[in-house]
């Protein structure tokens, strides 16, 4: 079943879980890696749409820093399938960008050469940015940044207006602001998702860009990733454009605002 979408107010910015893959594959009989393989073709099936519909950015949750405890054989195998999936003409084919947050120093010395060779190879790609979240988590990214503000802080690099208050007597409270810890995510890159989907049937966020998602849309299905299809896509953006985004503001404020 197709879904009528407004072209208009298609989200710039969608986000995505990525579940099932395993689950899918032991109901099948098979190994959990047949389903990371299966879920890899999912990918092109939704970024190509993505693409088509006129996103501008897509991120997937590809690998948590908490999936390192998984088994080292699954691991393994979803490494390879990362190498692997470079090698697509997705990106070429598609005018697709891509780039990374994660934790980048726990890879593979051959996953880092990938990426950078990749985000080399796109750089100039103006259409999607694909965005893949690999050895990430949101606590994570967090203590990133308020590490890099100390690291800033000691060593002096702030912005000017902050490093003048900093050699007068230290850094002000007010200086602390949400765009300012923004500035220090991975992610600042672009703008916070709209829309946020979790294929797979649970109900949580997993640790998923806690920050960026304040105000995003949040979308559940039960449908396995490796299932997930066009048409769940359009599903799950009709579904968003038919919620009213307040912000904290009353509905009536809104339509006000609507009709200006």
């Amino acid at each position: 079943m197709d879904y009528e979408l407004d072209k208009s107010r298609i989200p710039q910015h969608i986000a995505i879980i990525m579940d099932g893959n395993g689950r899918w594959a032991m109901e099948r009989g098979l190994d959990r890696s047949f389903g990371h393989k299966a879920g890899v073709e999912a990918v092109k099936r939704i970024t190509t749409e993505c693409s088509n519909l006129g996103v501008k950015y897509l991120t997937l949750y590809t690998f948590s820093t908490e999936n390192w405890n998984r088994p080292a054989y699954e691991i393994e195998a979803i490494m390879d399938l990362v190498l692997n999936f470079f090698e697509m003409e997705l990106f070429t084919k598609n005018n697709v960008r891509f780039r990374m947050v994660g934790d980048f120093g726990r890879l593979s010395d051959s996953v880092q050469k990938k990426i950078r060779y990749m985000e080399d190879l796109t750089a100039k790609n103006d259409g999607l940015t694909m965005v893949v979240a690999l050895s990430y988590s949101s606590r994570w990214e967090i203590t990133e940044a308020v590490r890099q503000i100390v690291t800033e802080v000691n060593d002096m690099q702030l912005p000017q207006n902050i490093l003048k208050n900093l050699k007068t007597g230290g850094i002000r409270a007010e200086d602390i602001t949400e765009d300012f810890i923004s500035q220090h995510l991975q992610t600042n890159f672009m703008p916070d998702p709209e829309l946020l989907i979790r294929t797979g049937g649970e109900l949580r966020i997993s640790n998923y860009l806690l920050w960026q998602i304040a105000y995003s849309e949040l979308y559940f299905c039960d449908t396995y990733w490796p299932d997930f299809s066009e048409d769940d896509l359009h599903r799950a953006i009709a579904s968003y454009q038919r919620r009213q985004r307040r912000f904290g503001k009353t509905e009536a404020q809104v339509e006000v605002e609507d009709e200006r």
